[in-house]
């Protein structure tokens, strides 16, 4: 179990400010946020590499604020993989060995035949490709048998089989206990490995929770802008209705005081048709402005007759059978269900920290 109780960095120009978190023994919680926003300082801070301005990180009930990072039991893999360029990924491997008592060779030869290194062990670390260095390093990270392993976006250079096969991996050693805190920037990773996620903007935590939850429930709009909310208006609700200034109205599960909101529909959740649906709930009719390849789907943008913009998330299978293409027109709709109502009104420029 980690605890960071008013977890504050200062480095001058950026701070982290009163961090509280609390991760479970055994869990796999996810770390999302934009570039610079203290992500891998709040992993540095629970490894013992950054000391901190204020506030208590606390393992297993113990307080190892004061502690060198030897003592702590906890791995930490970065993106750039920090690997020892003078040694060779064998003695990489090993290196932390000489800390914990006897090694467990076994242990450490599955881990060399898992990542695929065994013809690598005599190659220094500047002659691998940025997926053999990442493999390299979370096996050293391995070898120890850490109680903890902090992850900074491990699968971002490894080419996608082998990636897959590591997610299976990291769920496996996860379902076997070991406690895993992963900064990523892929959804998909979040969730379909995380138990619970945090946002972390601007050092500070903006929301934590049920991975599912955080990513149709944003908290406010600097949430819902990086969990891929694209569709956010601010309105009058009223009723079961939402009044947007341009005169359009949406109609919403629920009842509600008349109030000023902020309301979001996530893109995957906007139905297109070439002909009009049977439903009349939230249904308009406009044209297709913009097509972007996303993967395995399509980000569609349309622009309805009342003068919403709207985004959608269509798989290619539904563009060609919808025939919906860039300068057409056709129907889309939401279900009231779908619809995100915030719970207070939130100006775009303002940040609010939960």
């Amino acid at each position: 179990m980690i605890e960071l109780e008013h977890l504050s960095l200062d480095l001058g120009s950026f701070s982290v400010d009163s961090l509280n978190l609390r991760v479970e023994r055994g869990e796999f919680f996810m770390v999302v946020g934009p570039s610079g926003a203290g992500k891998t300082l709040m992993l540095e801070a629970i490894a013992g590499l950054r000391p901190l301005s204020g506030g208590k990180v606390r393992i297993d009930g113990q307080d190892v604020t004061g502690l060198p990072p030897e003592k702590r039991n906890i791995a930490l893999v970065y993106q750039d993989y920090a690997l020892f360029p003078h040694m060779s990924v064998e003695r990489n491997v090993r290196w932390g060995l000489r800390f914990c008592g006897k090694p467990d060779e076994e242990r450490v030869n599955g881990l060399i035949d898992l990542f695929r290194l065994r013809p690598l062990l005599g190659r220094s670390p500047e002659t691998l490709s940025g997926g053999e260095q990442q493999r390299a390093a979370l096996a050293r990270a391995l070898a120890v048998k850490p109680s903890v392993l902090l992850l900074d976006e491990p699968l971002s250079a490894l080419d996608p089989s082998f990636r897959e096969e590591l997610r299976d991996y990291l769920a496996e050693i996860n379902r076997e206990g070991m406690t895993i805190v992963m900064v990523t920037h892929d959804f998909g990773e979040v969730l379909s490995l995380g138990n619970r996620v945090a946002v972390i903007s601007g050092g500070k935590l903006q929301q934590w929770g049920n991975a599912r939850t955080v990513f149709r429930e944003p908290a406010n709009r600097n949430v819902a802008e990086f969990v891929g909310m694209k569709n956010l208006f601010e309105c009058e609700v009223q009723g079961e209705t939402a009044h947007l200034s341009n005169g359009v109205s949406f109609l919403l599960r629920g009842n509600y005081s008349p109030e000023r909101r902020l309301i979001g529909i996530r893109p995957e959740d906007v139905v297109l048709s070439s002909t009009r649906p049977q439903s009349l709930a939230n249904l308009f009719y406009g044209r297709v402005v913009s097509l972007v390849s996303r993967g395995m789907a399509f980000e569609v943008v349309l622009h309805s007759k009342g003068g919403v913009r709207i985004t959608a998330s269509v798989l290619s299978s539904a563009l060609v059978s919808g025939n919906i293409r860039v300068g057409e027109e056709c129907w889309m709709s939401f279900s009231p269900e779908s619809i995100h109502v915030f719970r207070q009104y939130i100006q775009k420029t303002e940040v609010q920290a939960i």
